[in-house]
């Protein structure tokens, strides 16, 4: 195994991060969880918004290094903009999920004594208004999702296993909206790395909204 994949290996878990996108009937749903940590144990910032919207079209979910992940997405931001500008259109969820991965490749193979590590999901509607959810491996790889994932953040694991059991294919973005505070909720259960708020994104052939917003704070008795 080389220095960059020995390195993605060792910190795929530390990734301190709860992402969860859902492909339903009408539509994608993004969730993230709020917190950033330092090694996994000390917690740095409790408003750390893990999903964000790019454009009119496009919102992402990343897990990783805060600052990668600050980074890969105003890149992103850019890039796609250049490339509307460029063509005189709008690129597709798949042009852009791929635009992403080249990028991540791109970094992870740029010698460097900290290489870029990021997972990010890329949820967006088309022109023709189909919508569209892709994952993006740190290794730049780019995958189209059917139903669900959680990419590598550190919650991933109990996000995945509750939907194992309650996604259903036909659900609804309402539907997928409320799975999806569950699943990050689940995730903060057990999670270290993972809490202090829940941010929920739909993306519809209507637009990218913010549908959740909030802050979980302890409650003592």
């Amino acid at each position: 195994m080389d220095t960059t994949q020995s390195e993605i290996s060792r910190n795929i878990i530390k990734s301190g991060t709860s992402i969860v996108g859902i492909v339903c009937k009408d539509g994608v749903v993004l969730g993230g969880d709020r917190r950033t940590t330092a090694g996994g144990q000390i917690v740095m910032s409790k408003r750390s918004q893990k999903v964000v919207k790019i454009n009119g079209y496009v919102a992402v979910a990343g897990a990783g290094v805060s600052s990668d992940i600050d980074l890969y997405q105003r890149v992103f931001t850019s890039e796609l903009k250049l490339k509307e500008l460029k063509t005189k259109s709008r690129p597709s969820i798949k042009e852009a999920a791929n635009l992403f991965g080249m990028m991540a490749y791109r970094n992870i193979r740029t010698p460097s004594m900290i290489p870029s590590i990021v997972g990010t999901l890329i949820a967006g509607f088309n022109e023709d208004g189909t919508t569209e959810l892709y994952t993006v491996e740190p290794a730049g790889g780019v995958y189209r999702v059917d139903d669900y994932d959680a990419n590598f953040g550190s919650g991933f694991q109990f996000i995945l296993g509750l939907l194992e059991r309650t996604y259903k294919k036909d659900i609804s973005v309402k539907e997928g909206i409320e799975l999806a505070k569950e699943c990050i909720k689940a995730a903060i259960e057990r999670d270290t790395a993972s809490g202090n708020g829940i941010d929920i994104f739909s993306i519809t052939k209507d637009g990218v909204k913010q549908v959740v917003s909030e802050e979980l704070v302890p409650h003592y008795k």
